[in-house]
């Protein structure tokens, strides 16, 4: 993980960008968004495959569809990865940290899982057989004025709006709450998830702490898409990202691991995925 940007500053300033200047990425932009892809890791050693694409995609002119959600972006990211265990939540958590990146470049980006055209973009990948592209994204210079579409979508799922930490975090099971004060140096690390983009702003993260360590479940509410991806898991990985980045900013020691499933009572829907094991 490369902290070359500000976490909070960087955190505050994302946000889903859908309409952007008709022109393409400078070829200096483009190598460093390039050049940062080609270090990009991942907690759970998961190969991840990107490619920045251009929307004209051969020499007839076939493009890169988004279904009229986004308009005028020239350029956009793509993500492959094989369909493993952690595979959806690693490429969330290296996509979002190169979206970061290319806020902190002054570039709008929008995840998008269900609204592109997964065809195209699965031949301009030369996707293989057992490997999904579960998201993607447009990244260019952002309108400075939103679309009336652009506005009406980021009103159905409130894009701004972020649940309250008595919903998130919890210590010892799901019926206590974990205050502010009660997490410490890792309220911040929480804080920042908490700001994390997820899809449709479902924020399914659900986070107990247990003495030193810090289980992360999944509230599954939404249906797979049409690739039978659970976007959901990749938004725990886009999550961890923010609780990860935040937490190496203020030097707290600490790893990801999948283990036994904790001894707690969850509720239905509820799925433990990973935790961060202090120390």
């Amino acid at each position: 993980m490369n902290l070359s940007f500000p976490i909070e500053k960087t955190v505050k300033e994302r946000h889903s960008v859908r309409t952007y200047e008709n022109r393409a990425l400078s070829a200096e932009v483009k190598n460093k968004i390039e050049a940062y892809t080609t270090g990009l890791t991942n907690p759970f050693s998961i190969d991840i495959t990107f490619e920045l694409l251009k929307k004209h995609i051969s020499g007839d002119g076939e493009k890169l569809g988004t279904y009229g959600v986004i308009k005028g972006a020239q350029d956009f990211i793509a993500a492959s990865v094989s369909k493993d265990e952690l595979s959806l939540e690693a490429l969330g958590y290296s996509f979002e940290e190169l979206v970061l990146y290319a806020t902190s470049l002054g570039l709008g980006t929008c995840w998008l899982g269900g609204t592109f055209d997964h065809n195209s973009f699965a031949t301009a990948m030369n996707l293989k057989a057992g490997e999904v592209i579960p998201c993607i994204s447009p990244i260019g210079y952002p309108v400075g004025k939103k679309r009336f579409l652009e506005s009406i979508m980021s009103k159905v799922v409130n894009s701004d709006q972020r649940m309250d930490w008595s919903k998130l975090y919890f210590k010892q099971d799901f019926t206590q709450p974990l205050t502010k004060e009660e997490a410490g140096e890792y309220a911040f690390p929480l804080e920042m998830m908490r700001l994390a983009p997820s899809a449709v702003n479902k924020q399914p993260w659900r986070v107990i702490k247990d003495k030193e360590i810090y289980h992360f479940y999944k509230e599954s509410t939404l249906k797979k898409n049409e690739e039978k991806v659970d976007l959901q898991r990749v938004d725990m990985g886009i999550g961890a990202c923010h609780f990860h980045m935040a937490a190496m900013e203020k030097e707290l020691a600490g790893r990801f691991e999948k283990l036994a499933a904790p001894d707690i009572q969850t509720p239905d829907q509820m799925f433990y995925t990973f935790s961060w094991v202090v120390g």
